[in-house]
């Protein structure tokens, strides 16, 4: 199994590729200066979530839709935290930039591109959608044409681009155009629990498809989590052996990034290890 460069730390330790907000503001002000340097004037935005009023994560939901925008609308629209990117983002903001490589723009991101070295993210299957609407609609319109991009760990909690074993690989991160719904869905696998942090799935928001490959003018930047009972069947399944112990130390609750709140960032999710998972979550920007 791949060791991370921190393995050696104590079990109550947090693990270093996310600490939370205090531990990443170094990473944070970094990315803020870079875009300050590139001519970038505008700042970082509240990233808002709608949510129906019932908010159990492993509920069954329709299949995505074009009602699931109008029915943000009637939901409640709610301010979701904004979130740091964490120490290991491939936006350039912290070493290496993905965003302008060829073939970051794709759907389907279990697989490296371009000139990595050409692995596949193993795991259970997981198609994730996430709907992007306007705050300033109250979350009943569609955002058209903005940018999302994804990145997340392995089955083993390891970063491609960064972590040893697959830093040669560039799977597991993509970039996609909303529809005319204000949707993107990425076709992905589930990822594993590291210690110290819930599993979560990292997210940018840009203006434009444009601004996404160029790494320029981001709206928001958050993170998916998901929830416990689904985990809890995902790494009883081959390959996900360490994901047990680090998950039995957590709870959203305890959660460096979540603790303070993650009604608004908890997906909802239904299926099976046999079939596969689907998640969705609504942001509004």
């Amino acid at each position: 199994m791949r060791r991370h460069h921190d393995d050696e730390v104590h079990e109550d330790e947090i693990h270093e590729h996310d600490r939370g907000l205090s531990h990443d503001l170094p990473v944070l002000a970094r990315r803020r200066m870079i875009r300050l340097m590139a001519g970038v004037g505008a700042g970082l935005v509240p990233l808002v979530g709608c949510t129906a009023d019932d908010t159990s994560s492993s509920a069954a939901a329709d299949s995505p839709s074009a009602s699931s925008a109008s029915a943000a609308g009637s939901a409640e629209c709610a301010t979701v935290p904004e979130e740091t990117a964490g120490p290991y983002p491939g936006d350039g903001s912290n070493g290496v930039n993905v965003l302008k490589e060829s073939g970051v723009v794709r759907g389907d991101i279990t697989r490296s591109f371009g000139d990595s070295a050409g692995g596949t993210a193993e795991g259970v299957p997981l198609t994730f959608t996430l709907t992007v609407v306007d705050a300033a609609s109250g979350c009943g319109t569609p955002k058209r044409g903005a940018a999302v991009y994804v990145w997340h760990c392995d089955r083993e909690g390891g970063y491609s681009l960064y972590t040893e074993g697959v830093a040669d690989e560039n799977y597991l991160r993509g970039v996609q155009e909303t529809d005319e719904r204000g949707q993107v869905t990425f076709t992905s696998v589930f990822p594993g629990c590291y210690t110290g942090r819930w599993p979560h799935i990292h997210f940018e928001v840009y203006g434009s498809l444009a601004d996404a490959t160029t790494a320029t003018a981001i709206t928001s930047t958050s993170q998916l989590a998901l929830p416990k009972d689904v985990c809890d069947t995902v790494y009883a399944t081959e390959g996900y052996e360490s994901s047990v112990d680090n998950l039995g130390r957590l709870s959203l609750e305890s959660d460096s990034v979540f603790r303070d709140g993650h009604d608004q960032q908890l997906a909802v999710v239904k299926g099976s290890v046999a079939e596969g998972y689907t998640a969705t979550l609504t942001i509004a920007v």
